[in-house]
C-alpha cells in the first residue's frame, strides 16, 4: 500500500482508523539528550517530562511557551514515568534500583526496591490500575554497564515483573520468564495487562485477576527482522502503539496484526499521547523528544 515518508501504511485499517490523518512531519522539541526515555504528559500544567537516562536527570517541556527546564537531577537515572489515581508522580529508578512516588509536597516515598529479600535489579516502567495496584518491570539494563545506572549483578538473577498491593504495599511476582522485559500497560478497561519483552522481540498479554494476579499469559505480537520493542501504549480505539527502536512506532490493531508504523529519524525508544485533546504523541527517541499532532487519540487518562 502507498506510504508517505512519515506514515507507513500495511493495512487498510491503518488508513480507514484515520491513523495516517494527523500532521505530516514530526516536530522537534528537544535535541540535547544522551538517551532519553519515560515521556509522561501533565495536562495540570500543560506539561511534558521525560527521562534523560545518562545524564542523570528528568527534564521539563513547557507547552505554552516551548521552554525546556531541569525538572529533577540527579534522578537516580530514571526511566518510566507514570501517576496514579492522585496525580501523584511515580518513578522507576533504574540507578537506585527501585520505584518511588512523589508526593505533593515534593518528598519523595520509596514504594519497592526489594523481592524476597534481594535487590531489585533496575526498574524500568510501571502502570498503576484504578484502584491503587502497581504492576512494574525489572530488567537488568541498569546493571549492565554504568552508562544507565551502576554496574552490578543481579541479586534475584532474573528479569520479572512485580506486583505493588496498594494496601499492604508488599512486593509480589506477577510474571517471569522474560529475556529483557520493558513497557507495561493495562488495557483500556484494566482486564489486561501488556508487557514488552525487548530482548526476545515479543509483546504479551496477561489477563488481570480481581485480586492483581494475573492469568497465564499469550504473545499478543512478535517483531519482524532485526526489531525490538520498548514501552507500549493505547489509542482509544484499542489499537496499541509500540516504541520499536530502530524500525519507529508501531501499531497494531486489537487482534494483533501490525497495520502500520511512523518513520522516526532516531531509534525510538519510548511514546506517549498528551496535549489537551490527548492526540499529540510525544516520541523519545535517543537525542530527542518530537511529537506529532494527529487524528488519533490516546486512551483516557486516569
Amino acid at each position: 500500500m502507498p506510504s508517505s515518508s512519515l506514515y507507513d501504511i500495511l493495512d487498510d485499517r491503518f488508513r480507514t482508523g484515520r491513523c495516517a490523518n494527523g500532521d505530516s512531519r514530526l516536530e522537534v522539541l528537544y535535541d540535547g539528550c544522551r538517551w532519553a526515555e519515560g515521556p509522561l504528559y501533565l495536562p495540570a500544567w500543560r506539561q511534558l517530562i521525560w527521562s534523560d537516562i545518562p545524564n542523570d536527570r528528568i527534564l521539563r517541556w513547557d507547552e505554552a511557551t516551548g521552554t525546556v527546564g531541569v525538572f529533577r537531577a540527579p534522578a537516580g537515572h530514571s526511566n518510566g514515568n507514570t501517576v496514579d489515581r492522585q496525580g501523584r508522580l511515580v518513578t522507576c529508578e533504574q540507578g537506585n534500583r527501585r520505584v518511588t512516588r512523589t508526593e505533593p509536597d515534593g518528598t519523595v516515598t520509596v514504594l519497592a526496591d526489594r523481592y524476597a529479600g534481594k535487590r531489585l535489579n533496575s526498574p524500568n516502567d510501571s502502570v498503576v490500575r484504578s484502584d491503587g495496584t502497581i504492576w512494574f518491570s525489572d530488567p537488568d539494563f541498569g546493571i549492565t554497564s554504568d552508562y544507565e545506572g551502576h554496574r552490578a549483578e543481579s541479586e534475584i538473577g532474573a528479569c520479572n515483573v512485580y506486583r505493588i498491593d496498594p494496601l499492604s504495599g508488599e512486593v509480589h511476582l506477577a510474571a517471569e520468564g522474560f529475556e529483557g522485559p520493558n513497557g507495561v500497560v493495562l488495557s483500556p478497561d484494566e482486564s489486561r495487562l501488556y508487557v514488552s519483552d525487548s530482548r526476545a522481540a515479543r509483546i504479551h498479554v496477561y489477563g488481570v485477576r480481581e485480586d492483581g494476579t494475573l492469568s497465564d499469559g499469550e504473545v499478543f505480537a512478535e517483531a519482524r527482522g532485526d526489531v525490538h520493542f520498548d514501552n507500549i501504549r493505547f489509542d482509544d480505539e484499542g489499537r496499541l502503539w509500540a516504541a520499536a527502536l530502530d524500525d519507529g512506532v508501531h501499531c497494531y490493531d486489537p487482534d494483533g496484526t501490525l497495520i502500520g508504523r511512523l518513520r522516526v529519524p532516531e531509534p525510538v525508544s519510548n511514546i506517549a499521547f498528551g496535549g489537551p485533546k490527548n492526540n499529540r504523541l510525544f516520541i523519545t527517541a535517543t537525542t530527542s523528544l518530537y511529537s506529532l499532532v494527529m487524528s488519533v487519540t490516546g486512551a483516557p487518562r486516569l
